[in-house]
Formats: structure tokens, sequence, C-alpha cells
């Protein structure tokens, strides 16, 4: 009787072997906090996307509201945590290049385990508010972990370290409302918050014993304390400006279709069939293609120019909002939705790129938490876009006047990067 190994040729010998070298090789620093956070990504992103889906089901077992009311307390507590957050980051990127990246990781991720723990306990809408506005002060998770990653890994290989990142907390988007679908509808709404936190908890756990900041070199108190010091440091202040304000608008146009992505599924399927188990269908299909693309393109992008594939992703987003305003059945949406999953991980991912090539590292946390402050803007800006457009037009509108607000941000782009490349000359 053969052995299995005998079987094996050597061309699959070579291979396998390849593979182990690749797999099992002596990792960087940088790489086992990459390969970490990926995980903590992970988590962070399944636990918000559990129970964000159900909030406003959530709220209207807290009291008897009329639909107005719902609407109301619905948009306020959804939108309290982003608006917080806007104006707190910038305090805490400032105590982040003073004290570490790794301390704010672990602040933000043991507040929210204390914070969303707590919302399943709570007995009044004004509770859940209070704790959502709170969430906002200790959040600041991700964009503290993109500043650490930022700065060990090394500049060639930054857009490839950020897309990996962006893959990891994706896929814990995608998963997270599967999983918190099935809690509250086995258990209840409050089980969902307290496994939740419980998601956070491995999280904080995760980075406190496995994630080490060895690049770090704190900025003293007195140094870059203004934010006129922090643009002196900047070499481009233009192009870090023009950044933050394209992360603004692309998480916009990215939100504008939030409201009504499962309204235009029902109208699509003729009020008939399961709406909500497509609908998810269709919500989670740019998801997977970014989880797929964004690594792949980063390591373009470091190879062929972050500018170029930044570039390439606008285009490629409006080609494909355009004639997703024209569709006549579920299957094209599906596809359609689909391929914006791959010009999505062309832009946040290579935004973030640019911002750590065009930064000092001694206030990439500062940095990171302004663009943090500007795509929280615009995810209060981009849903209230989406219902605005939807209720004087239709729900082909929403995504024409998102295709317009991509070619928006496109020009204002090629202004920035050719206005930079003019300053640099002269």
């Amino acid at each position: 009787m053969h052995k299995v190994s005998d079987n094996i040729t050597p061309k699959e010998g070579r291979l396998m072997q390849t593979l182990r070298t690749k797999i099992f090789r002596p990792r960087e620093p940088w790489e086992k906090n990459l390969i970490v956070l990926w995980f903590s990504l992970f988590a962070n992103g399944m636990a918000f996307s559990e129970i964000m889906p159900f909030m406003s089901l959530y709220i209207d077992t807290l009291g008897k509201f009329t639909k107005n009311q719902l609407n109301f307390y619905s948009g306020l507590i959804f939108s309290i945590t982003f608006l917080v957050l806007a104006v707190i980051s910038p305090l805490w990127g400032k105590l982040a290049d003073r004290y570490g990246r790794k301390p704010m990781i672990v602040r933000a991720s043991v507040g929210m385990t204390i914070i969303i723990t707590s919302m399943g306990f709570v007995t009044n809408v004004w509770q859940l508010f209070a704790l959502r506005f709170i969430q906002g002060i200790f959040s600041g998770y991700s964009s503290n972990v993109n500043a650490l990653i930022a700065t060990e890994a090394p500049k060639e290989k930054s857009g490839m370290a950020l897309g990996t990142l962006m893959a990891g907390f994706t896929g814990g988007n995608l998963l997270g409302p599967l999983v918190g679908g099935f809690l509250s509808s086995t258990f209840n709404y409050r089980v969902t918050f307290m496994v939740t936190g419980c998601l956070l908890l491995f999280e904080a756990i995760l980075t406190i014993f496995f994630v080490h900041e060895t690049n770090f070199h704190p900025v003293e108190a007195k140094k870059l304390s203004s934010t006129k010091q922090v643009f002196k440091a900047l070499k481009n202040p233009q192009m870090i400006i023009g950044l933050i304000t394209t992360t603004l608008i692309i998480q916009a146009a990215n939100n504008s279709i939030t409201p009504i992505i499962s309204l235009y599924v029902r109208e699509l399927m003729h009020h008939t069939g399961d709406v909500t188990m497509v609908s998810g269908v269709v919500a989670a299909a740019p998801g997977v293609a970014t989880i797929i693309a964004a690594p792949m393109l980063g390591r373009l992008g470091d190879r062929i120019g972050t500018e170029r594939i930044l570039s390439i992703g606008f285009i490629l987003a409006i080609c494909f909002f355009i004639p997703t305003a024209f569709v006549t059945n579920i299957w094209e949406l599906g596809i359609l939705r689909f391929l914006v999953g791959i010009s999505d991980a062309t832009m946040l991912p290579q935004v973030q790129t640019l911002l750590t090539k065009n930064t000092p590292n001694e206030i990439t946390s500062r940095i990171f938490s302004w663009n943090q402050s500007f795509q929280s803007l615009g995810n209060v800006i981009g849903p209230m876009l989406g219902a605005f457009v939807a209720g004087y037009f239709d729900y082909g509108g929403v995504f024409l006047s998102t295709a317009l607000l991509v070619a928006l941000n496109f020009v204002l782009f090629r202004i920035n990067v050719a206005s930079t490349k003019h300053a640099k000359i002269s």
C-alpha cells in the first residue's frame, strides 16, 4: 500500500514547499500586528453590524410610539454617535500621538465593551440615546488601528496592509447581520447586545496581549499642540485637506443608498417574494467584492501608484451607479452592486494609503482622526441626502445623484493631485 506522499509529483511537492515557506516563514513585528488586528477588526465589524439592522425594532420595544415618533427616535439615535465621533476624534488622535496608538485602541475596545453590553439593559429610549452618545465619545478603534499599521508597515507596503485591514472589517460587517438576525430571532434583542459585548471583549484581549507598538515616538505636549502647528509639519497640507474631503464624499455617496436599497428591491420584486432575504443578499454583495478585491488592489496600488488606482475607482463607480438607476430585475441590481464593491475597494483604503505616504509618523494619529471625523459626517449626510432625493424623485434618482456626487469627487481629487504636483515642481 502506497503512502499518500508517494503519489505527489515533484511539481506538487515544490508547490507545497513554497506554500509552507510563505505561511510559516518568520514574520516582522508589523506583520504579526497586521494578522492580530485583522481578526480584531473582523470582530469589530461583526459586532457593530450585528446590532444596527434591528436598532429601530429594539427602539420600538422601549415604548409606545407613533410611526413618526419611531422614525424620529431611530434617526436621532443612529446619528448621534457619528456626530459626537466627528467632534471628539481629533482629541483622541492628539492623545494617540502623545501616548501611543495601542493605548487608544485598548481605551476604545474596553469602553465599547461596557457601553454596548449596557445597551441590553436599557428601559427607555433616552437611556439608549445617552449610551449611543457615550459610544461616540469612546469610539475610534478602527482609525487608531489604521494609524498603528500605517506607521509600523513599510511605506511601500502600506497599500497592501491597509487594504487587508479593510477586507477584515468588511468581512465582519457581512457576517454580523446574519449572526445578529439569528440571535435576535432565537433569543431576543437584549441577548444580541450582550453577545456583541463579548465580541468586543475578545477584541480588547487580542489587542492587549498580542499587539506590540514598536515604531512609536511620542510627540511632546507643547509640540504640535495646535492645528496650526500640525499643518506646519505637513509637506502638502492642501493634499491632506483634499483627501479627508474625498473621504467625506465617498462615505456620503456610499451611504446615500442605505435608506432606499430594500425599498428598491421590493419595487423590483413587485412586492412579492422574500424581500427581506433578497435585500440582505443585495446589501451584502458590495462587501463580498470588497473582501476579495481590497488586498489585491492595495498591492497593485503599491506597484503602479495609489493615485492611479483611486482615479480608476472613481470612474468605475460612476459607470456602475448610472446603470443601477435603470435596472429592471433583481439580478441586474445584484450584479451591479457587486461591481460597486470592487470600486469601493479602490477608494477608502487608497485614501488612507495616500494619507500615510504624505504624513509624518509623529502626527499620523491626528490626521487619521480628522479623516474619521469627516467619514462620520459622511455617515450622517449620506442617508439624509438619499432620503431627500428619493422623496422628490424616485429610487433611480438616488443612484444618479450618487454618480454625480462621485464625479464631483473625482474632479476635486484630480485638481488636488494636479495642484500638489505643480507645487512640488515649482
